[in-house]
């Protein structure tokens, strides 16, 4: 495995293969990085992940139309986890390496077809511009500090690359305030009395919850932190807000509608639930310019 990506490793990365994936040595470990590693390493869990996550064919179809003809191409999936991208999108890239934490999710993410790496998304053992593709799908808000996460992602950009995230909570549509906050609150109660949820169990709700580091009021990404982040490092920059049910229409400027829950939470905030600032996730996808220059 290790000879597939040595001529994009720095030269004294301290790179080892183990039977299943590559690792690099992970020495500060945070208990959100920790929370990530638990729940993502989990077979059962990580299986339903690979399952139902990011697998319609509205996702499909969006990041299509996002990544455009991806084969032949040197991708890198930061946060892959058990390999929802590349499973849903398939093709021919030419390489495609899955970044993670979780030895668990990288054993599924190797039989997807990835080059699995485990190593800090923040500090990753990469020479610089190398990749024509760099996905963080749900990946941004799983990790503490989200602007280092994203320019280290860039870094590993080439001039006339792309850089992808999507479904990260946007922080206006979340931000809930007066009953809207009550009633976020009060919804694991509520999940518990009905059975309604993704999670099957209290334990996994609960570890799900923790890795979700900026999935709360108050927390999440804009299309400001988008731009002041990306803009500087010289690429051109286009922020697609929706609310995860549209396919390759996002890029067009349309959202879909939101979830009645959702919208009940951005009307007793007091926001227009059909407005931009309302949509529950924001899609980056930002091009790098041959010639370097910063915005």
């Amino acid at each position: 495995m290790k000879a597939k990506i040595s001529s994009y490793l720095l030269p004294d990365a301290p790179v080892v293969e183990t039977d299943n994936y590559l690792e690099c040595p992970i020495e500060d470990q945070s208990e959100g990085l920790r929370a990530n590693i638990y729940y993502f390493n989990h077979p059962e869990w990580a299986e339903e992940y690979l399952t139902y996550c990011h697998r319609s064919d509205a996702f499909r179809c969006r990041w299509s139309a996002a990544v455009g003809d991806w084969n032949d191409k040197v991708v890198v999936d930061i946060g892959c986890g058990p390999g929802n991208v590349y499973a849903t999108l398939q093709g021919k890239p030419k390489l495609i390496i899955g970044v993670d934490v979780a030895p668990g999710s990288l054993l599924l993410a190797g039989k997807q077809g990835y080059v699995p790496l485990l190593a800090d998304a923040t500090k990753l053992p990469f020479i610089s511009e190398f990749a024509d593709v760099v996905v963080l799908n749900a990946a941004l808000h799983h990790c503490e500090d989200m602007e280092a996460l994203l320019k280290e992602a860039a870094r590993l950009v080439k001039p006339g690359g792309t850089i992808i995230t999507d479904h990260d909570p946007q922080l206006s549509a979340w931000n809930y305030k007066g009953f809207a906050k009550l009633l976020w609150n009060a919804r694991l109660y509520v999940y518990k009395l009905t059975g309604h949820g993704f999670h099957k169990t209290d334990s996994q709700q609960s570890w799900g919850l923790a890795c979700e580091i900026h999935h709360k009021p108050g927390h999440g990404v804009t299309k400001d932190f988008f731009m002041k982040t990306l803009a500087p490092l010289g690429f051109e920059v286009n922020v697609y807000p929706h609310n995860h049910h549209l396919g390759a229409e996002v890029l067009q400027g349309k959202k879909g509608k939101a979830e009645f829950k959702y919208r009940l939470g951005n009307i007793l905030s007091g926001r227009n639930p059909n407005a931009d600032h309302s949509a529950l996730t924001l899609m980056c996808v930002a091009k790098k310019r041959k010639n370097k220059q910063a915005a």
